[in-house]
């Protein structure tokens, strides 16, 4: 059971913060550089929910900040907005060593950081980049490949439309390029819309 307290007594967005930047609640505090809180407009209609930080992240302090941030970075201005528009999190905001998967003791100790932002922001559209963020918000086991691109009800009027974790798409190339742009496409008319 986490000792991290509940979303809901969390007195503002920036007592949250300084919760979650002081945070020893599971092991990952004692092998990180720095938290990774999360980065952008506080009052976004548009979330990304990573799943945690990598290196650069963990030198830096700032979620999506090596390859793989250039890349969300670009989809983002590829649909006519930029870092500073939205905002970025991650599932945990803790390094896990190695960059290997973030563990269940891990996710459920840093969730109600994640929720308490999640509600504090209120955006209308959440994307999910990658399995982890997915299953955990859409509470499902279906994985990002069958899930991809399709808008999602989440709560509060809320949408959740998944999409490729900006890393598989650096490793898969073209096609998975092409899907995560047609993905931003979806995200775009989905804001439009809402």
């Amino acid at each position: 059971m986490s000792s991290t307290p509940a979303a809901q007594e969390f007195s503002s967005f920036g007592a949250l913060r300084e919760q979650a930047l002081t945070c020893t609640a599971c092991p990952l505090a004692a092998t990180r550089t720095q938290v990774v809180f999360g980065v952008g407009d506080e009052h976004a209609s548009l979330m990304f929910v990573g799943e945690g930080p990598g290196a650069d992240e963990d030198r830096l302090g700032e979620p999506f900040v090596g390859r793989a941030g250039k890349l969300l970075t670009s989809l983002i201005e590829g649909i006519g907005m930029t870092r500073a528009d939205v905002y970025i999190a991650n599932v945990v905001k803790c390094r896990p060593p190695g960059n290997r998967d973030p563990q269940p003791v891990e996710i459920d100790t840093c969730r109600p950081f994640l929720e308490a932002q999640l509600d504090f922001i209120a955006p209308r559209v959440v994307v999910t980049l990658g399995n982890f963020a997915t299953k955990l918000l859409l509470d499902t086991k279906t994985g990002i490949t069958k899930l991809r691109g399709e808008v999602q009800l989440y709560r509060d009027g809320a949408v959740v439309i998944p999409v490729l974790h900006p890393s598989a798409v650096l490793r898969n190339g073209g096609a998975a390029l092409a899907q995560a742009r047609a993905d931003f496409v979806v995200i775009r008319r989905t804001l439009n819309a809402s």
